[in-house]
């Protein structure tokens, strides 16, 4: 069975295709079709990663296919399902397999007259984290009416599935890139307004920034999510996922108390099953049918360079990863 894996060496990491099996075991076992390429997999990969909690591994953090065996009560053959979340392509072998065995709360089912393993992996956990994003900034309130909704890293997955959920849902949208040269396709799915990283925030010397933002979902962290928060609308929240940009938030407690702002953690690695299914419900109910949003669809033995891409910032939206190609 042919499976891309990492092995740590005494000069750091090697990674490649090999002719191996999965040494996990699980109730439930699925013959995987399509995975993904996430921000997290070229964390896991770095020679000194801080993610990684294993020296040999199935990469993948994410995969969809078909279960061919199960013994809970939950998941039956024949289920379309998608895996992720827990210690899955961190600790445990990942996707990055064409079968696999792995315990229940990995698992969620899907709708398979309206999913494929394909669109499945065009969302994964990008999309579930996006969905969330957006669900969560509409329980806390926020409506058509109140002006634009602000989404950084609007390039990478899961910013640009939260573009097009929320130009989808009736928003005006301001998407964030550093990529200026990706804006046409940024407002081809969607994003009204295109601006930079630096024009996020503005009156820099004073504590408060004008309030600009009616809600906002953060990919990046750091320096830009400090920004935001700063520049909120009053009662308006920011939906943070990302910490590319750093773990740190800087600025001070005076937004959230002079202007009611709030700050809505998102998670997608140990969601409870009845909050991923709301989601996953919740994307079903669209088109879930998004290749606009894939740049590349790569083999396993693809994936080192596509490791690499990531890594370089070279990528924009989805990059798959047929399993069954050669």
């Amino acid at each position: 069975m042919q499976s891309f894996v990492l092995r740590t060496t005494s000069d750091g990491v090697s990674l490649g295709l090999e002719d191996v099996t999965s040494v996990d075991d699980g109730e439930v076992t699925v013959e995987l079709f399509h995975s993904a390429l996430n921000f997290k997999d070229y964390l896991v990969g770095m020679p000194h990663s801080r993610v990684r909690r294993r020296d040999t591994l199935i990469m993948g953090v994410e995969a969809a296919g078909i279960i061919q065996s199960s013994q809970s009560a939950d998941f039956s053959v024949g289920d379309l399902v998608i895996l992720y979340g827990g210690a899955f392509g961190v600790g445990r072998d990942g996707g990055f397999t064409q079968s696999i065995s792995v315990p229940p709360a990995l698992v969620t089912a899907l709708d398979a007259t309206t999913f494929t393993s394909r669109s499945a992996m065009i969302w994964g956990i990008a999309g579930y984290t996006a969905m969330a994003s957006v669900l969560a900034l509409e329980d806390h309130g926020l409506t058509h009416d109140g002006g634009s909704v602000l989404v950084t890293g609007a390039t990478g997955g899961v910013g640009s599935l939260a573009v097009r959920l929320l130009h989808q849902r009736g928003y005006h949208v301001t998407a964030v890139t550093g990529s200026p040269q990706h804006e046409e396709w940024l407002r081809g799915i969607g994003a009204q307004d295109i601006i930079a990283r630096d024009d996020i925030g503005d009156r820099p010397g004073r504590t408060l920034g004008s309030e600009r933002w009616s809600g906002a979902i953060d990919c990046v962290g750091g320096e830009t999510l400090t920004n935001i928060i700063r520049t909120l609308r009053y009662g308006a929240a920011v939906a943070a996922s990302g910490l590319v940009g750093g773990n740190e938030l800087g600025g001070t407690v005076y937004p959230f108390i002079t202007r009611g702002v709030s700050l809505l953690g998102i998670d997608a690695v140990d969601t409870p099953p009845h909050l991923r299914q709301r989601v996953w419900d919740e994307i079903g109910r669209g088109d879930v049918n998004n290749e606009e949003l894939v740049e590349r669809t790569l083999s396993l033995s693809e994936i080192a360079d596509g490791i690499d891409a990531i890594g370089r910032g070279a990528t924009r939206g989805r990059w798959l990863v047929d399993l069954t190609a050669e």
